[in-house]
């Protein structure tokens, strides 16, 4: 079968993308997800907030900890973004072929970016687990890749699974919201003009705080479901003391429902939005980084794989004449 050219500058592009702005966000990342990780204990917190687990890093003289397990996200970031972007991009492709259609509805498009994220959450998900758990580990302390996945069984690796499956909502939602808003105001503009006027757009900035709003929105409507899935994925305390014994002895599975009850029974409430903050300053910056770096570098990658693809194409053709 064909490579599809398109897809594959896409996927490079939006990969590319999100190795750099990951890599540039990692910092605030590890102190999100340390953050999101610690429950309290008999009215007693480590972490009261997002500054004191960057202040420990500082204090301790650990302030290079803050990038462990980089390696290991930038690797997770890489594949699942260029699975996203190939996948749905080929989906797409794929379906305006089937349906003979000049343009894909909002259904249709909310469909295959799910379908994108459930293939990129499936493949990915060990990693993602492992990125984790070394993010969560003791400042100084965290274990290489294949240490960290070693650890545990297969069925280990892939801890948090159903709740990855369940967020590839998250961009459906944020499409449906962004959409609408987008809608209102371009309906509000109209009546506004005259209608002989040029066809009303959305400014660069205003599709920027648009594009913010409904990530926020739906960063919002799944936090609950994000901290469980951190706290599912997050390394056991007792691993960071290096007792080979302790990790030897079967340890209850962390599930779904054992999570929401222990921060129901701890927390209240306002535990299941726990760093919420963090997560949405990170998300916004992250999206906005990663589209603005794809959009710069899209063409260039374009330009590259073409040249690649005719350079393959002139050696071939020199090896058969030979």
């Amino acid at each position: 079968m064909a490579v599809d050219l398109e897809s594959l500058s896409e996927a490079t592009s939006g990969a590319l993308g999100s190795l750099l702005s990951t890599t540039i966000l990692y910092p605030l990342d590890t102190c999100k997800t340390k953050y999101q990780a610690e429950v309290q204990s008999h009215g007693q917190r480590k972490y009261r907030n997002l500054s004191d687990v960057l202040w420990e890093a500082v204090s301790t003289g650990r302030i290079l900890s803050l990038y462990q397990g980089l390696g290991t996200k930038n690797l997770q970031s890489f594949i699942a973004q260029f699975i996203y972007f190939y996948g749905y991009s080929y989906f797409k492709r794929l379906y305006l072929q089937k349906s003979s259609s000049k343009s894909i509805g909002t259904k249709a498009n909310l469909i295959l970016a799910a379908a994108a994220g459930a293939c990129t959450a499936i493949v990915t998900q060990p990693l993602d687990t492992a990125s984790s758990r070394m993010q969560t580990s003791a400042f100084g302390k965290s274990r290489g890749l294949w240490k960290t996945l070693s650890e545990g069984t297969l069925s280990d690796a892939f801890d948090g699974l159903g709740i990855s499956l369940l967020l590839t909502s998250n961009p459906s939602i944020q499409f449906t919201v962004f959409d609408q808003l987008k809608q209102r105001l371009l309906q509000q503009k109209l009546k506004e003009e005259d209608h002989g006027s040029s066809p009303v757009v959305l400014s660069a900035f205003t599709a920027f705080l648009l594009g913010a709003v409904s990530k926020s929105i739906a960063t919002i409507l799944t936090y609950p479901a994000i901290r469980c899935k951190v706290m599912i994925q997050a390394a056991d305390p007792d691993d960071d003391d290096g007792d080979q014994t302790k990790r030897a002895q079967s340890k209850p599975r962390k599930t779904v429902l054992g999570v929401i009850r222990t921060i129901w029974k701890r927390e209240g409430i306002s535990g299941f939005f726990k760093g919420l903050e963090a997560q949405i300053t990170k998300t916004v910056l992250s999206s906005a980084l990663l589209l603005m770096i794809k959009e710069k570098i899209s063409a260039t990658a374009w330009v590259l794989i073409l040249a690649v693809q005719r350079y393959l194409l002139l050696t071939r053709s020199r090896l058969k004449k030979a």
